[in-house]
C-alpha cells in the first residue's frame, strides 16, 4: 500500500481545471498504479474533506520535436476528484 503523499503527486492547475473547481471538482496527477478507492482516501487524508467521486485517465505524452531532434513527454494518470457539496480544497495561501 502507497503512503497518501505518494499517491497524489501535484495538483492541476489550468484554465479548464479553475472551472471544474468552481463545481467541487479538483484535478490532481497521481501516481500511473494508484487506483481510485486509494485516490479516494488519499485526498481525504490530505485535504480532510469527504470525496464523493473519483475518475481517472490515462494521458500520453505528445511526441514534441525541436530541429530534427524527436522526444517525447512523459505519459502520466489524472485524476478528477468529485467533493461533497460545501466542501474546498485551498491549494494557494493568500
Amino acid at each position: 500500500m502507497m503512503e497518501a503523499r505518494d499517491i497524489l503527486i501535484r495538483p492541476l492547475i489550468t484554465e479548464k481545471t479553475t472551472a471544474l473547481m468552481e463545481n467541487g471538482k479538483y484535478v490532481f496527477v497521481v501516481a500511473k498504479a494508484a487506483n481510485k478507492i486509494e485516490i479516494a482516501k488519499a485526498v481525504a487524508e490530505v485535504f480532510k474533506v469527504k470525496v464523493v467521486s473519483v475518475n481517472t485517465v490515462n494521458v500520453t505524452g505528445k511526441i514534441k520535436r525541436m530541429g530534427r531532434s524527436v522526444g517525447k513527454r512523459s505519459d502520466y494518470k489524472k485524476a478528477i476528484v468529485k467533493l461533497a457539496a460545501g466542501e474546498t480544497i485551498e491549494f494557494f495561501e493568500a
